[in-house]
């Protein structure tokens, strides 16, 4: 099982009052390396694969440790743990090669944009997607 990386930089404006990155900005972080592994499939390598639109059914998230800014990147590493014939969820960890900070999932369902609504996972989307599969959850 493969698991995508996405090195994410921290933005200056991502702290809160507290000095660390505020709960809400975690959620864009997730959102920034799920868009970079969805869109490997891209029209840009001629593949129409997730391009017609995708919408968020559900976040979950687990706030380990507070991450403070430094001008470093954060590791967000993505894989999948359930393909259904019409949605995906991905699993995420936000970290550094010595620790965890946030641990997270979504389900993703591929919409049709032009039609306005829901639409099943093609074929290629699956192919590519078990690629990335892992059943069992993250050790905590």
């Amino acid at each position: 099982m493969a698991r995508h990386i996405y090195d994410c930089p921290l933005r200056w404006s991502d702290m809160d009052a507290f000095g660390h990155v505020n709960n809400v900005v975690f959620l864009r972080y997730l959102e920034e390396a799920r868009i970079d592994f969805m869109f490997r499939l891209a029209p840009g390598d001629g593949s129409p694969s997730f391009s017609g639109g995708s919408v968020v059914a559900r976040h979950e998230i687990d706030y380990v440790r507070p991450l403070v800014h430094r001008h470093a990147p954060v590791t967000v590493e993505s894989w999948v743990t359930k393909i259904t014939a019409a949605s995906l969820t991905i699993a995420y960890e936000i970290k550094d090669p010595e620790q965890v900070y946030v641990r997270a999932s979504t389900i993703v369902v591929p919409y049709d944009l032009a039609a306005g609504r829901p639409r099943r996972i093609t074929a290629e989307e699956k192919l590519f997607l078990q690629e990335y599969l892992d059943q069992e959850p993250a050790v905590a």
